[in-house]
């Protein structure tokens, strides 16, 4: 596995001066790969690889029943989570249509009442007056397991901030629900080197809801999307080396901040453009632990071969 499976060493996100490094890379334009004698094996994840299909707004009847058709025909590797995130009006058609063994089904959204003020972090509102949203207590009452929160297009798009973000985790932990929480930086962010800057407070505002434990467990049920917003659909692509950069210092920010177990049971997705022609070469990094699957998951063929990319994820690491 070598250099290609190992992680960043740790020292290169402390706090401070260690943030330098960081921002003098991201500086440019096409940041360069770091050296490989920079690259250690430390804190790699050890939870199964899982691939989300993000189909965002995107879908008919008829379309929704040809790409569950061709994903339940596709040859799919056993040691991969697989989860697909219809548009809400489709997730009961997606449901009865896919293979339930080997597809788990999420929402997109899931509302909270963001103004509630809770202690104990349910954040349960009293009142159904909120026209056009969906609630956590909707989508436990379907028993859709997975629900995709926080992603930039709701932030920037729907305004949605890190409080609030953290806060609908909080909920939809509450309610059973298993979390794919997005995290990730501007182009003008990465630029001028604030990447960890921006992801940190994005996770701090969920670690500050959830971190009690009294009704949650990041590590199984809590993943982590790491998409740059200037990769998602636009065709560009986060290099092998930037993606396990940023993936190995949320994961030494999960040692500090929560615990190196919660740290190394915590699955990293990587999401921004993955297709079935660069996938591969993303699995190969220890830290790198599944996608999330915007345009691509739209094709089955193309996102079968993407989720088979986890028996590269597992040779290159020593799993396998």
């Amino acid at each position: 596995s070598g250099a290609m499976a190992s992680s960043l060493t740790h020292s290169a996100f402390r706090l401070g001066a260690s943030h330098a490094g960081f921002r003098t890379r991201c500086a440019s334009k096409t940041p360069r790969a770091f050296a490989r004698t920079s690259l250690v094996v430390r804190n790699e994840g050890t939870g199964r690889f899982i691939v989300g299909g993000n189909w965002k707004c995107n879908g008919t009847i008829e379309s929704v029943a040809e790409l569950c058709k061709g994903l339940n025909a596709g040859k799919i590797a056993d040691n991969v989570d697989i989860v697909v995130a219809p548009p809400f009006l489709y997730i009961d058609q997606a449901v009865e249509a896919l293979d339930a063994k080997r597809f788990k089904v999420a929402a997109q959204n899931a509302w909270v009442e963001y103004t509630l003020q809770d202690p104990t972090h349910h954040y349960d509102s009293d009142t159904g007056a909120f026209t056009g949203e969906v609630s956590a207590e909707m989508l436990e009452d379907l028993d859709v397991p997975w629900v995709i929160l926080g992603h930039s297009e709701r932030r920037t798009l729907m305004g949605e901030d890190n409080v609030t973000v953290g806060k609908k985790v909080a909920h939809a932990r509450y309610h059973g629900l298993s979390v794919i929480v997005c995290v990730g930086e501007s182009l003008e962010e990465r630029e001028s080197g604030e990447t960890l800057d921006v992801i940190f407070a994005q996770l701090r505002a969920v670690a500050d809801e959830i971190d009690d434990r009294e009704h949650s467990s990041w590590g199984s049920q809590v993943v982590i999307a790491y998409e740059p917003i200037w990769a998602i659909g636009t065709g560009k692509v986060a290099t092998p080396e930037q993606a396990q950069e940023v993936h190995a210092a949320i994961r030494q920010w999960l040692v500090d901040n929560v615990s190196e177990e919660v740290s190394k049971a915590t699955r990293i997705q990587y999401g921004g453009s993955v297709n079935d022609g660069n996938c591969e070469d993303l699995a190969k990094y220890s830290d790198i632990d599944g996608f999330l699957v915007g345009g691509a998951s739209l094709d089955a063929d193309k996102f079968v071969q993407i989720c088979n990319s986890s028996v590269a994820h597992y040779k290159a690491v020593g799993r396998l």
